[in-house]
């Protein structure tokens, strides 16, 4: 009867934390009453803007996202666990209010998770009616592209210091734009990444180069090799 037993299918939650602990969720149109309501506010979010390199994890690898998604943002340290995350007590600190993604994800049962993933995602334009911040937020979006960043990279064995150059305006221009548009539109410094997504100087990474910031307030750009060492 043991054996038996232990072959049963599962039907439930045995709250080991780890759809939690490895990543946050990306919101849908239909979670956009938790915004709304302010279960969910814009400091607990981020956007990763079309072409920002997400993670394939049936492959274990980057990506270059196809479309804007908005994601609630994850703990620091590396570790991937979502904001509302308890690991101690091992709960949702929002559980009767969590994303559509949380509600819909069974780890013995992708059905209704699949179903979900097919449905519209959350733009940053389904929250925003401001229509001078929008404007500001397309801007940026054209100028600090990442189909721009990545024919820029392209061209580095080509063009040299001219496609290097090129790559640290677009660096700076997105650093100094994020504190000056705080001040200019009293936004807390938590709700940047929501309105213009991650910032160059970290999202750099996916082209294998790194920023490393000078005494004099510059850039120095600094690429990796395939073991991961700064060259």
């Amino acid at each position: 009867m043991m054996g038996m037993n232990s072959q049963e299918p599962r039907t439930h939650c045995l709250r080991c934390g780890e759809c939690c602990a490895r990543s946050s969720p990306t919101l849908h149109r239909k979670d956009l009453p938790l915004v709304r309501e302010g279960f969910i506010r814009m400091e607990h979010l981020y956007t990763l803007r079309k072409g920002e390199g997400v993670r394939d994890n049936v492959h274990e690898t980057l990506i270059p996202a196809d479309q804007e998604m908005i994601k609630v943002r994850e703990k620091k340290g590396g570790k991937g666990n979502c904001i509302f995350y308890d690991e101690t007590e091992k709960a949702c600190a929002i559980y009767d209010n969590r994303p559509a993604q949380c509600a819909s994800l069974k780890c013995w049962d992708t059905a209704e998770f699949l179903e979900l993933y097919k449905t519209p995602r959350l733009q940053r334009r389904d929250l925003i009616a401001d229509g001078v911040l929008l404007g500001l937020m397309e801007e940026h979006d054209k100028r600090c592209s990442y189909a721009a960043l990545h024919d820029n990279v392209r061209r580095i064995p080509e063009d040299g210091d001219d496609s290097l150059k090129k790559i640290l305006e677009l660096l700076k221009f997105d650093f100094h734009l994020r504190p000056f548009m705080a001040r200019k539109l009293g936004m807390r410094s938590e709700e940047i990444n929501f309105f213009f997504g991650r910032p160059l100087t970290e999202t750099i990474v996916m082209f294998g180069l790194k920023v490393e910031k000078q005494r004099d307030g510059g850039f120095l750009l600094t690429s990796f090799n395939k073991n991961g060492v700064m060259e």
